[in-house]
């Protein structure tokens, strides 16, 4: 909750609006415009690309803001102020539109917005957003600034600018397809490349690989810097950073010298591959290099080829994969025969394992648990019920109780699952199960999906 005070309660509270020293009230505050450094406006268009603001602006003032016991947020300052947003050197560059501002009047390509409340920090300072599109009159190389200027009583204002280029380079990423008869245990070659949809060539690429759990890089390239998955997370990702100090052009298609290598585990399925070019500078990309913990590779150099012809339909902003495809997981339920007298209360052990050999890893959902049903035998209540486990009851269940089981699964993976049940009626050959309620794609032996619970069983237990 944000709340306006008066001048007389402001310097009551002003010690506690933020989490840096209060700031004397003779000294004006100062406050910093916050907002992109540049914009790239794009030639190229596709449907379905997002149409929200590409310039963001807010205001940034000391400390933090910090609620108080109320849970109330006050101002830092209060008192008129005017923010001036100049997009005169667009014209004939880029259609401007200011109606993602906040609070503003437009005259032309100048907006002039007011406001009478400044936050701690830059979360509550909000500005709101400025849409860059071109025109019929657009054209590669075309280039202009946003200028951003603010004044008022008492405020020290620290202006900002927005550099705009049109047509700037714009790498879109060669689509990936899984080879015919590819199996977990193989080697995917992959043909990385990009298309260039900019007007405007540049110096310098940087292309990022990542991959999960069951894939890895087999060699390494000697402009390539590599950073292995943490074993303890499932979810993380493998990475390597590849430095190009060429030139590439606008309007055109580049590929590797050679085929990048990706290896999968036997363990493999459905595992993400993804990976993009970006147009980054050599000095700027060797600073990337520096502040990641990686670790450089020992094999030949990769080089960018120009391809003399490229199918635009093969190229996506974001290319990934999933692979192997074809792999199996065997998902296995146990269940448990007992013989219990009228009035026991028993421990009934379900067992869920996976033999492989595949994991479950469920990534592009990031982790959803899966589930499956329980049945208990006639004659039994549940005294006490697993975690992950939660009674039906409602319209449509498939059985009396859900259990969940979180992923990943492991290709080796197993957990048990146990029940309290007490005996309310002795039934011989009382008969429950655990069951999924359908066979997953990638089952391998869908036979043994679910486990009796058997009390008093006729014959041995």
């Amino acid at each position: 909750m944000r709340r306006t005070v008066s001048a007389v309660a402001l310097a009551a509270l002003a010690g506690t609006a933020f989490t840096g020293p209060a700031l004397a009230q003779e000294e004006p505050l100062p406050v910093a415009v916050t907002g992109p450094e540049s914009v790239n406006v794009s030639l190229h268009q596709e449907p379905g690309d997002p149409v929200e603001p590409q310039v963001e602006l807010g205001l940034r003032a000391p400390g933090e803001a910090v609620p108080d016991e109320n849970g109330v947020i006050w101002p830092i300052h209060t008192g008129d102020y005017t923010v001036t947003v100049d997009a005169s050197s667009l014209a004939g560059v880029a259609a401007v539109d200011f109606a993602g501002l906040d609070g503003c009047s437009v005259a032309g390509l100048v907006a002039t917005c007011h406001g009478s409340e400044i936050y701690a920090g830059s979360d509550y300072n909000r500005l709101g957003g400025i849409r860059l599109d071109v025109t019929e009159e657009s054209a590669a190389g075309d280039a202009g600034a946003i200028e951003i200027t603010a004044a008022g009583e008492g405020l020290a204002f620290t202006g900002h600018t927005v550099d705009v280029l049109v047509g700037g380079p714009e790498l879109l990423n060669k689509q990936l397809a899984e080879p015919a008869g590819f199996r977990a245990g193989d080697t995917f070659q992959a043909g990385l490349g990009f298309r260039n949809v900019g007007g405007l060539g540049g110096d310098g690429v940087v292309l990022r690989v990542y991959v999960s759990r069951g894939l890895s890089f087999p060699g390494t390239f000697q402009n390539c810097w590599y950073d292995p998955r943490d074993p303890e997370d499932l979810f993380g990702r493998s990475e390597a950073l590849c430095v190009f100090d060429s030139q590439f052009a606008g309007d055109a298609a580049y590929g590797l010298s050679a085929p990048f290598p990706v290896a999968t585990a036997g363990f493999a399925l459905h595992d993400a591959l993804s990976y993009r070019f970006s147009a980054v500078p050599a000095d700027e990309a060797r600073r990337l290099v520096a502040e990641g913990d990686y670790q450089a590779g020992t094999g030949p150099a990769l080089e960018l080829v120009r391809l003399p012809q490229a199918d635009p339909a093969g190229y996506t902003r974001w290319a990934e994969l999933d692979l192997p495809t074809t792999n199996t997981f065997d998902l296995d339920l146990t269940g448990e025969r007992l013989r219990a007298r009228q009035g026991d209360t028993v421990s009934v052990d379900i067992g869920f394992a996976n033999h492989g050999p595949a994991w479950l890893a469920l990534l592009r959902s990031g982790g959803e648990p899966i589930s499956f049903w329980v049945d208990l035998p006639p004659g039994t209540t549940a005294t006490s019920v697993p975690e992950g486990c939660q009674a039906a009851g409602w319209e449509g269940a498939e059985g009396d109780y859900l259990c969940f089981v979180s992923t990943p699964v492991l290709e080796n993976d197993s957990r048990t699952f146990t029940f309290g049940l007490r005996v309310d009626e002795v039934i011989r050959g009382a008969a429950g199960r655990a069951f999924f309620p359908y066979t997953m794609p990638n089952e391998g032996d869908p036979a043994n999906d679910s486990g009796e619970i058997v009390l008093n069983p006729r014959g041995r237990v």
